[in-house]
């Protein structure tokens, strides 16, 4: 059941994005050309064309990612922690293993602020989660973002003592399951969860479903500021930013209603 979830949650999110629906536009163009509809092909690439040319230039993505990215304050006050919990997707694994050296993906927020913060709190236990995301690796893969997680702490100077690491989970809501098992928290311990902060409402919701308890969510690697800084042109980031947005949007609705 978890690995249908998978699936269907990978097919859905393919057919959201924003540049999938730039494809099937043209291909509709395509299709309407070839059959010698020249006025619905016209209107099509009308549409098309205005649709992309005011995505190039203004960051609508902003509009819909900033609430979500609100959801919690940032840099939360902190007086006691026993465990930092980072969530994958901060690693790039592949190139990792390419070039045989820890690199980070856009998100790597979440490896230096976990480090700071396991830095601020020479006591308090690191967890790291999260396997790989990827249909092609179902059948799996050959180096996971753990070991790539482990190599960087420890290269930063944290005792392997303090680490631990889950390298299974291959979305939110098995990392929280997943880690829960791993970490065992006690009642009263508090534990801080570190993740980008468009991702944060979803990762509270399962992370508090799965039985966390006094859990301080700790946002990062912000993706918007304000509309007027972000109008220029830039097709691919605003298509990134617009697909993200799409992405979380549909994620809390699909995790609401499985009980995720």
């Amino acid at each position: 059941m978890q690995t249908m979830f998978f699936i269907i949650s990978k097919l859905v999110g393919a057919l959201i994005r924003p540049d999938t629906w730039l494809v099937i536009a043209l291909g509709l163009i395509v299709l309407t050309l070839s059959s010698n509809r020249q006025r619905f092909a016209l209107a099509l690439c009308i549409m098309t064309f205005t649709a992309v040319a005011v995505l190039a230039i203004f960051p609508l993505g902003n509009i819909l990612l900033q609430p979500i990215e609100r959801s919690y304050p940032a840099n939360p006050p902190l007086s006691r922690v026993d465990g930092i919990i980072v969530l994958g997707g901060g690693e790039d694994v592949r190139a990792s293993t390419f070039w045989g050296q820890s690199q980070l993906s856009e998100g790597g927020e979440r490896f230096t602020a976990a480090l700071a913060l396991a830095r601020r709190f020479p006591k308090a236990r690191l967890l790291y989660t999260g396997g790989s995301g990827e249909l092609r690796d179902l059948a799996g893969n050959s180096t996971s973002g753990a070991a790539m997680a482990g190599q960087f702490f420890r290269d930063q100077g944290i005792s392997q003592e303090r680490l631990l690491f889950e390298g299974k989970s291959r979305n939110t809501t098995e990392n929280a399951r997943f880690s829960f098992a791993m970490a065992s928290p006690c009642q009263n311990e508090v534990w801080v969860l570190v993740t980008s902060a468009f991702h944060m409402p979803r990762s509270i919701h399962s992370f508090t479903s799965a039985g966390w308890q006094n859990l301080v969510p700790f946002p990062v690697d912000y993706r918007t500021s304000s509309f007027v800084d972000g109008i220029d042109w830039d097709l691919l980031h605003h298509f990134q930013i617009l697909n993200i947005a799409i992405k979380e949007y549909v994620g809390l609705l699909a995790y609401w209603l499985t009980g995720r």
